[in-house]
C-alpha cells in the first residue's frame, strides 16, 4: 500500500525534480533576511516567508514542467532522458500542461499576496515577465550556446525578486551581487552538466557550450564562471561587513567548487552526477548558513 501510494508522488518528483529547489531557494532566503534588516524588528514575518516559499516552489515547478513539455521530443531521442515520465507515458501531456498552468496560477496568487498584505505591487508587476523568461529559456538551446546563461539569469532573479518582495526601497548592490553570484554559479555547473550530452546535442542539433566548443573549453569556461562566483561572494561579504562565520563558509564554498571541478575531466565524466547535485546542493546551503551566521555574529 505504501509503495502504491508513493508511486505517483515519485513520478511527479522525477518530472519536476523538487529536490533541485535547493539550488535557488537558499539564495532567495538570503535576500529575504538581508532585505528584512530594513524592516521594523529586522526580520521577515511568517506571512512573508510563506509567500516567498510559495513563489519559489510554484515558479520552479512551472519552469521545470514547461521545460519537460517543450523538450519532450528532444528528450525522447536522448538515451539519458528517454525514460522520463513524459516519454514513457507515466504522465500524460495533458496532465503536464494542467500542472504547469496550476503552478503559474499559484505563483501569480502568491505575488498578489504581497500587494494584499504589504501594498507592494512590484511582485505582481514582475510576475508575468518572470514566467515568460522561465518558459522562454526552454527554446534558447535551439539557437544559441548562451542558453546556460539564460538559465542562470532566470534562476538568479530569485534573490532579486525576493528582495523586491520584502523591501524594494532597500534594493541595491547586495541584491545585485547575489544575482551575479547565482548567475555565474548556475551557468557554470549547467555547462558542466551539458558535457554528458555533447554527441546527442550535436546530432539534434542543439546548441550548448560543450557541443559548440568541445568539452575541454567548456570545463575551462565553467571554472571561470565559478571563480567569478567566489569573487562575487567575497565582495558581498566585504560590502555587508559580514563576520568571521561568513568567511569560514566562504572558504568551504571555494573548497567545494575546487572539488567539483576535480570530479570532472575531459576524458572522464563518470562522476558528473555527484558534481552536479550533491556538491552544488551543499554550496547553496552553506552560503545561506554563512550569511545568516555572519549577520548575527
Amino acid at each position: 500500500m505504501t509503495s502504491t501510494a508513493a508511486s505517483p508522488l515519485h513520478t511527479w518528483g522525477e518530472l519536476v525534480r523538487f529536490s533541485h529547489s535547493v539550488f535557488a531557494l537558499p539564495f532567495a532566503l538570503i535576500a529575504v533576511f538581508l532585505a528584512a534588516r530594513s524592516l521594523p524588528g529586522g526580520l521577515p514575518s511568517l506571512g512573508q516567508l510563506l509567500l516567498i516559499l510559495t513563489c519559489m516552489i510554484a515558479a520552479r515547478s512551472f519552469a521545470m514542467t514547461f521545460n519537460r513539455i517543450a523538450d519532450r521530443h528532444i528528450d525522447a531521442r536522448n538515451p539519458r532522458t528517454a525514460g522520463r515520465p513524459l516519454q514513457t507515458g507515466r504522465i500524460s501531456l495533458g496532465q503536464a500542461w494542467l500542472f504547469t498552468i496550476l503552478a503559474a496560477l499559484i505563483f501569480l496568487a502568491a505575488c498578489a499576496g504581497f500587494f494584499v498584505r504589504d501594498s507592494n505591487i512590484w511582485p505582481l508587476v514582475l510576475a508575468v515577465p518572470t514566467l515568460t523568461w522561465l518558459a522562454g529559456y526552454s527554446y534558447t538551446k535551439r539557437f544559441t550556446a548562451l542558453a546556460h546563461f539564460v538559465l542562470g539569469a532566470g534562476i538568479a532573479f530569485a534573490p532579486m525578486a525576493a528582495w523586491i518582495a520584502i523591501h524594494p526601497a532597500s534594493l541595491g548592490w547586495p541584491a545585485i551581487l547575489l544575482t551575479v553570484t547565482v548567475l555565474f554559479w548556475i551557468a557554470g555547473f549547467d555547462i558542466i552538466y551539458a558535457c554528458q550530452d555533447v554527441e546527442v546535442d550535436r546530432a539534434q542539433p542543439l546548441y550548448s557550450v560543450p557541443a559548440r566548443f568541445g568539452i575541454p573549453a567548456a570545463l575551462r569556461l565553467a571554472r571561470l564562471n565559478h571563480a567569478l562566483t567566489a569573487a562575487a561572494l567575497a565582495w558581498l561579504g566585504l560590502m555587508m561587513g559580514l563576520g568571521v562565520f561568513y568567511w569560514v563558509g566562504w572558504l568551504a564554498v571555494v573548497g567545494l567548487l575546487v572539488y567539483e571541478h576535480s570530479l570532472v575531466r575531459p576524458g572522464d565524466l563518470s562522476r558528473l552526477d555527484t558534481a552536479f547535485f550533491n556538491v552544488n546542493g551543499y554550496i547553496a546551503v552553506i552560503v545561506l548558513i554563512a550569511v545568516v551566521a555572519g549577520l548575527w555574529r
